[in-house]
């Protein structure tokens, strides 16, 4: 079983990341601020506009399967160092036949959307147990949108199913709050850029949760830009949005919640620009970053394997089983629902 490693996040401009012995050194201004070892190590993310990576150790990293990502402050990602892709040629080459094959790329994308469902209503139905809501409405939709993915063979139908449970959980996410500041209250979804604190909170959880599913398909030997409900596009992981569906619920949008409702993140940790886009501060993403590191320690039993593991784990877990079912190992492909 893989074991749990930590992420290196790097938020410093100016700095510079080189190999030193099997440590990763990061450098400021002509002094070493920082020495980690490389086993330690299961993904590096900088967050910023002038920070570098020596060659070497992008080469060690490559080598090493610690998985290396340039993000900008905001953490949108901006490009990836791979290396010589290890795996399976062959279970690459059944994912692409698979990706030009709708009848069966789209009973894998049905379990994983199955499951993205699932795990939203769960949220919702925990809220309406700590917070006496009454959600039953929006409890019930999705549970009716979770019966009718179970039959769909059509991608397209698939997505306007996604779309509209997706519509039905945001309009009530509110209602899992707990903050009288009004400028932290969601009050729907929005994107490229974040107009306003949930969202831009939202967004950099999505980002890291993004890495993660990259980091974990690639370790499988899956390539992670050839998806399956997310089709193809320069530039887009498909496969690891794809993974991270199942996730978004438990790990991102359940942090995101207890950040706020814990008073961890106010409306001052972020900065507003003209163009009405919203982002959190430099100081503000270090403690998102510690509180992401410090969640996906949560130590739980995996609902199909019935092992003990941790929340960080449970994408890579989820992306070894998903390559078995690609190579024929198992029958179907069985995603996570959690409680």
């Amino acid at each position: 079983m893989k074991k749990h490693l930590n992420t290196l996040f790097v938020t410093l401009e100016g700095c510079w990341l080189s190999k030193d012995g099997d440590t990763v050194k990061v450098n400021s201004e002509g002094q070493c601020l920082l020495r980690v070892p490389l086993h330690n190590l299961e993904g590096i993310v900088t967050l910023g506009w002038d920070i570098g990576v020596s060659p070497y150790l992008m080469g060690a990293c490559a080598e090493k399967g610690i998985t290396l990502s340039f993000c900008n402050p905001y953490g949108k990602f901006l490009a990836g160092v791979q290396g010589f892709m290890k795996g399976n040629i062959l279970l690459r080459r059944e994912q692409y036949r698979w990706a030009d094959e709708e009848a069966k790329w789209v009973v894998v994308a049905r379990e994983m959307i199955a499951a993205k469902i699932a795990n939203c209503r769960n949220l919702l139905l925990r809220a309406q147990r700590t917070y006496g809501k009454n959600l039953s409405e929006e409890v019930n939709r999705l549970a009716a949108f979770c019966r009718m993915v179970g039959g769909c063979v059509s991608g397209d139908i698939l997505r306007g199913i996604e779309g509209s449970a997706a519509e039905t959980y945001f309009s009530c996410l509110s209602h899992c709050q707990r903050t009288e500041d009004p400028e932290l209250v969601f009050e729907g979804r929005n994107r490229r850029p974040p107009k306003d604190c949930f969202n831009a909170l939202l967004s950099f959880l999505y980002s890291l949760l993004c890495h993660d599913a990259r980091s974990a398909l690639e370790s499988s030997g899956i390539d992670a830009a050839a998806g399956f409900l997310h089709r193809d596009r320069p530039g887009r992981p498909g496969m690891a949005l794809d993974l991270m569906e199942e996730f978004r619920a438990p790990l991102a949008d359940r942090l995101a919640l207890t950040l706020i409702n814990r008073k961890q993140i106010s409306s001052d940790d972020f900065d507003r620009e003209e163009s009405g886009a919203v982002f959190l501060k430099e100081d503000s993403r270090k403690k998102v970053l510690t509180a992401w590191q410090e969640r996906k320690k949560t130590v739980l039993v995996h609902p199909f394997l019935q092992e003990k593991t941790t929340l960080g784990l449970l994408i890579h877990i989820q992306a070894l089983l998903l390559a078995r079912h690609l190579r024929g190992d198992m029958d179907c492909y069985p995603p996570f629902i959690g409680k």
